[in-house]
């Protein structure tokens, strides 16, 4: 497959990632972009996506987020530290590049996502009229009540506590305390502390993705609290919108993520696949996640012109 090493700036950063271009293209094809999740970088399987979407006609454009991967941090942001909404405004800066490829046609992009950029997904569908189709796969609709199944209750008042010591502390010129991502530790203090987190990331991260991080910055965990991405899916329509989501999914509950979906208007659709929240990326879970998604664009972008 044809992959192209791309890089564009915004907001005074270099965002790095790959273009493919539409297989059997002779003019400007329909174009959509992808976004990892937490933490995560392009090498964690985002590429066996995007060539199952170029192979069925559609150009693609995959980039790491702001200070994670190949992508250099705002300035006057430290890497590693996930701000949604930071992260929400580069998915639109990634947008206005990919629509002015000459390949690609400006009036047809598409949007992917999974995991915390699924959430990103909703919310820029819902605010942001240039893209006509939208998936948001295995999302977490609701930051607040993920941070309360993350963190134990009788945690909570500290980590107030810590949240607001950490903000005294850069503000006075500290570096940013990190917080590790994954842990083997049940009791220990990580982002994402659940076992198959911790399996998917390490094993992924060692066979695929050697530049991917076990740490992000301390606020990144107060700054998931306060994100409420689902309340954006009643605002998509009338963009066409699938939402992909594991039923049994314990990291982004796939329960609720089905609520959000019963919210969104029409036209919309919802696949659910078995497994839980990582299974969905490689596999047998690839072959029930990566489909649908492409018939989605395939139906909503290349079958018919906006």
């Amino acid at each position: 497959m044809a992959r192209e090493d791309i890089e564009f700036t915004a907001q005074g950063t270099t965002l790095r990632g790959w273009f493919y271009p539409a297989e059997g293209a002779t003019g400007e094809a329909p174009c959509v972009v992808l976004q990892h999740g937490f933490s995560g970088v392009k090498e964690m399987y985002l590429d066996s996506y995007a060539e199952l979407f170029q192979a069925a006609g559609l150009a693609c454009l995959v980039y790491d987020h702001p200070g994670f991967g190949a992508s250099d941090a705002v300035p006057g942001c430290p890497r590693l530290e996930i701000d949604p909404w930071q992260q929400v405004r580069f998915v639109q800066h990634a947008i206005t590049y990919a629509q002015s490829r000459p390949e690609v046609d400006a009036e047809r992009i598409g949007l992917w996502g999974s995991s915390y950029a699924g959430g990103h997904a909703l919310v820029v569908a819902g605010i942001d009229r240039r893209v006509k189709a939208v998936v948001s796969q295995v999302p977490p609709v609701s930051g607040s009540m993920a941070f309360k199944e993350l963190i134990r209750i009788d945690r909570w008042a500290e980590m107030d506590a810590v949240f607001a010591a950490e903000r005294r502390a850069r503000l006075a010129g500290a570096e940013p305390s990190m917080l590790p991502v994954v842990t083997t530790d049940p009791a220990g203090a990580a982002a994402l502390p659940t076992p198959d987190a911790y399996e998917w990331c390490t094993t992924t991260a060692e066979q695929r993705a050697p530049e991917w991080r076990n740490e992000v910055t301390l606020l990144s965990m107060e700054f998931l609290r306060g994100y409420e991405p689902g309340r954006w899916a009643p605002l998509i329509a009338p963009t066409p919108l699938l939402m992909i989501v594991a039923p049994l999914d314990r990291l982004a509950d796939g329960q609720l993520a089905t609520q959000v979906y019963e919210e969104a208007l029409h036209p919309k659709k919802l696949v659910l696949i078995p497994g839980g929240h990582f299974d969905a990326y490689h596999g047998p879970g690839f072959e029930c996640s990566a489909p649908p998604a492409r018939d989605w664009f395939v139906e909503h972008l290349l079958a018919k012109r906006v």
